[in-house]
């Protein structure tokens, strides 16, 4: 029952900005806002159209996730109540956890490389009847 408490408590003690946890969630959440500019560039140097049409999602996604963990955390180090609950931490870790699932499992299911492919020249085709105009 403490466990359920401690995650759901609607105003857990206020933490400063220097605090080591807050300083490490907003680096955390900085850092997935710049990868999710990274992402972006190395989307568009991509040659296969396959893998430029999965990655579509991923830099929003990053965006978003540090967006959302950076406000969770200033409202941790504000003190305001409701926003700065563990569960939020909780369910943005699980969302996060599933969407990363969810295109490994596309990637990997849907991604594939066109092959060149070599033309055998059969020498029986000038010898066989062609399709008639």
């Amino acid at each position: 029952m403490n466990i359920f408490t401690y995650i759901f408590w609607p105003r857990p003690p206020a933490l400063g900005y220097e605090d080591p946890k807050i300083q490490a969630a907003l680096l955390l959440c900085l850092v997935l806002i710049v990868l999710s500019f990274v992402i972006k560039y190395w989307r568009k140097k991509q040659a296969n159209p396959i893998t430029r049409k999965l990655s579509k999602s991923w830099s929003s996604a990053v965006l978003w996730f540090g967006v959302i963990g950076l406000v969770l955390t200033v409202a941790r180090a504000e003190d305001i109540s409701y926003v700065s609950m563990r569960f939020l931490w909780v369910v943005l870790g699980l969302i996060m956890i599933l969407f990363v699932f969810l295109q490994y499992k596309l990637f990997r299911s849907r991604h594939y490389e066109k092959l060149p492919s070599a033309v055998q020249e059969d020498p029986r085709d000038k010898y066989l009847p062609k399709k008639k105009r």
